[in-house]
């Protein structure tokens, strides 16, 4: 299931102090993915985090994916507010 996680999708963290919490992938390493959330974690300055303590929620926010696929600016406003709904479950 880790092998799905791409940039732009949303995931939850399974351990550490931000557990419970869900967070959108903005890039992705060796086993590693960086994570932003828009409000404690900006865009720059991502959570690096192991795939394994992160899990797929299904979701992918498609807007975030392109822009930041195409280098264009991401505000962390827009993070925020598309996790609003995830983070309110």
């Amino acid at each position: 299931m880790n092998n799905e996680i791409g940039i732009g999708a949303v995931v939850l963290s399974t351990q550490g102090r931000d557990k419970g919490m869900y967070f959108v992938v903005v890039a992705v390493g060796a086993g590693v993915v960086y994570l932003a959330d828009g409000g404690m974690r900006k865009l720059n300055a991502p959570k690096k985090k192991n795939v394994k303590h992160v899990s797929h929620s299904g979701a992918v926010l498609d807007g975030i994916a392109v822009k930041l696929h195409e280098g264009k600016k991401v505000f962390d406003s827009e993070i925020k507010s598309a996790l609003r709904q995830f983070n309110q479950q």
